[in-house]
């Protein structure tokens, strides 16, 4: 693979990125006076946080110069992968040196709680951004050190814990009415500073471009994304005509069609007007919504800042009277024609009542969206009736197809369904559990409806609702955690002894979901302390000698992987589970044999007394015929526990 083809371009623009970034350092620790004061530490921890990524890429940019001095090989069929990330990884640096411009002049003797606050809930959205990028870094692509992958966790780290530092800080902030002169202070600086930044700061290489392509909540390019990523909490207003008045009223600044374009924020190869430019993320608006105030802002950023507890808008700082969200279809056409225009790749998820098919053509969805919107409508309705017969139609709708996922969750189903988990209304519950489930096989709204904050009612549904709610509850965290970084944020929510209690005690397809979800989330190591701690151990022991052996093969991959964990190797011996396994060896079908040789072979591993155990239960006999007739793995799992016995033998 060509060393271009790994970082699919974007290294030398990344590494000018990062040492200027790295060059804002100095301007930060010699700046005098108050500007900046009250965001120096924020900014010198982020600069710092980003100089480290400086070894990574010029790892990268070594190994392209390496490969291009010598023999190239043919394209590899995942670069594009590796292209997708540096060039979303280009646009987050960009709002991160646009960030440190803004913050560190900003003045807090002259300056509001209002303005304060909207600058520290941008720090958390680049370092969310940063980080989530950083966790998506495709290792099997690039070449990387050790030493680098370690520095890049360290960094990965450093930036989850400042973003929920700054969750906390937003928290605690006061909100204050709207003053006139607050009115215009904001607007300097989330607009002017803005305007100057990149007379202030240049890249000798042309990046002007990729500061237009508009990002989505979980960092990606539009271009790469199949459908818009994005999460609402909004009672979905019914018709396009409502919405298009609204979005023309005088008092809602907003464009319309007839109105010509104000403000224009000029780079040095491309012209992007204000008023497309999100006033939290400074970038351009894929999915444009009005808030209370008539003000206009990407919906994912708009979400994220009511989600942590604000209720005020973040440009006027007026009190939101409501949290409806209406999307702005005059500014969002505006957009995509402007996109159109200029070049940019629309994304390839629903767009102008439009839904694009695997084929690229379009087939028109606007009578869809006109029945999905009314159902999400009646989701909120007082009418327990109403409710319970909008949700179980968007059960219906949601199993049928992905288009109808798209849908759903564009419509702004998602939040609403997670709400109706703790429905008192049984029928309405299930309902919404196994919506949520059928939604999360869409792999765009499983980001969705994790930053709708589900997972603690998906636990409560899996913990206390009926039977068929507590499968799907467990079903729905399997889907959920195919994620790496859900697996964390699902194991520490108490999910685990739920799902181990339904393991123990649930109906047959109970079991089995939770057996799914308990392989899935056990992989992360931090979650395999918690399942042995929770008794997984004696429930997969009781399906090991279980008579009818419906389970053996769950039980058997389960206890695989956490045979390699210290706490599990002793829960294991200490439950006599060595026996069973050696039985298994003899009776058990290829796979058993396998996963049984593969977890006495994790408890025999520096262990003598386990070693010598399994030789006096007669395991050298079953071992042998498996090392000569197993499958492959069987073959090298009893060939290797041939070995140390044998050496233990010869002691």
């Amino acid at each position: 693979m060509a060393g271009e083809e790994l970082a699919g371009d974007h290294t030398p623009e990344l590494l000018c990125l990062v040492h200027d970034i790295a060059g804002m350092c100095s301007a930060l620790s010699s700046s005098a006076g108050s500007a900046g004061a009250m965001f120096r530490k924020d900014c010198t921890d982020l600069v710092r946080r980003i100089s480290l990524l400086t070894h990574l890429f010029e790892e990268i940019k070594e190994l392209s110069n390496n490969v291009v001095g010598g023999s190239s090989s043919s394209p590899s069929p995942s670069s594009s992968a590796s292209s997708k990330w540096s060039s979303d990884l280009v646009l987050a640096l960009h709002s991160a040196r646009r960030l440190l411009s803004v913050a560190r002049n900003f003045r807090s003797n002259c300056s509001s709680d209002g303005a304060a606050k909207t600058i520290v809930f941008q720090f958390q959205c680049v370092t969310w951004k940063l980080e989530k990028l950083l966790s998506n870094l495709p290792y099997d692509d690039l070449d990387i050190s050790e030493e680098v992958k370690e520095q890049v966790d360290l960094v990965r780290t450093q930036l989850r814990r400042a973003t929920d530092k700054y969750g906390f800080m937003i928290s605690k902030m006061p909100s204050h009415e709207l003053s006139q002169p607050l009115a215009e202070e904001i607007s300097q600086v989330l607009g002017k500073s803005v305007s100057r930044l990149h007379k202030q700061q240049s890249c000798p290489e042309n990046l002007s471009e990729l500061d237009s392509i508009p990002i989505n909540n979980e960092g990606k390019c539009c271009s790469t994304n199949p459908a818009r990523s994005r999460l609402e909490r909004t009672r979905s207003i019914p018709t396009e005509v409502e919405v298009s008045l609204n979005a023309t009223e005088p008092e809602s600044q907003e464009i319309s069609e007839t109105k010509s374009l104000p403000e224009v924020k000029k780079t040095e190869g491309i012209v992007i007007p204000e008023d497309f430019l999100c006033p939290i993320s400074l970038e351009l608006m894929r999915d444009p919504v009005i808030v209370a105030t008539g003000q206009t802002y990407e919906r994912s950023y708009i979400q994220r800042w009511i989600d942590c507890g604000n209720t005020t808008c973040p440009k006027t700082q007026q009190k939101l009277q409501h949290l409806t969200l209406t999307p702005n279809y005059v500014l969002r056409s505006l957009i995509s024609q402007w996109c159109i225009e200029h070049n940019i790749e629309q994304p390839t998820g629903l767009t102008n009542g439009k839904l694009k098919k695997s084929d690229g053509s379009f087939r028109d969805v606007t009578g869809d969206i006109a029945a999905i919107e009314a159902l999400v409508w009646k989701l909120s309705s007082r009418s327990v009736e109403e409710r319970r017969s909008a949700v179980t139609e968007i059960r219906l709708l949601s199993k049928r197809s992905t288009d109808n996922r798209i849908l759903i969750a564009e419509a702004g189903a998602i939040p609403v369904l997670v709400n109706l988990l703790t429905s008192e209304d049984v029928l309405t519950q299930d309902n919404a559990v196994t919506s949520i489930l059928n939604l999360s096989i869409y792999e765009n709204n499983k980001g969705l409806i994790m930053l709708a904050g589900a997972i603690p009612s998906i636990v409560q549904v899996l913990r206390a609702g009926t039977m068929e709610a507590r499968e799907n509850a467990a079903a729905t965290l399997f889907s959920l955690s195919l994620a790496d970084e859900n697996k964390i944020i699902i194991g520490a929510s108490g999910a685990i002894p739920a799902l181990v209690e339904l393991l123990q005690n649930g109906s047959p397809r109970g079991k089995k979901d939770a057996a799914t979800a308990l392989f899935n989330l056990c992989i992360y190591q931090g979650n395999k302390g918690r399942a042995i701690r929770a008794g997984i151990i004696t429930a997969l022991l009781k399906m090991l000698t279980d008579s009818s052996k419906s389970m053996v093969d769950e039980a058997l991959t389960i206890m695989s992987v956490l045979a390699s964990h210290q706490e599990a190797k002793v829960a294991i011996v200490k439950a006599s589970t060595i026996p069973v396994l050696i039985d298994l060896l003899r009776t058990g079908l290829p796979r058993n044999k396998e996963n049984a040789a593969a977890i006495l072979l994790a408890l025999c591993k520096r262990d003598a007394d386990n070693l010598a155990c399994i030789s006096r239960l007669g395991a050298l006999i079953p071992l042998s015929e498996l090392a000569r007739n197993g499958t492959e793995r069987a073959k090298r799992k009893a060939t290797s526990l041939l070995e140390h016995i044998h050496k233990l033998q010869q002691l």
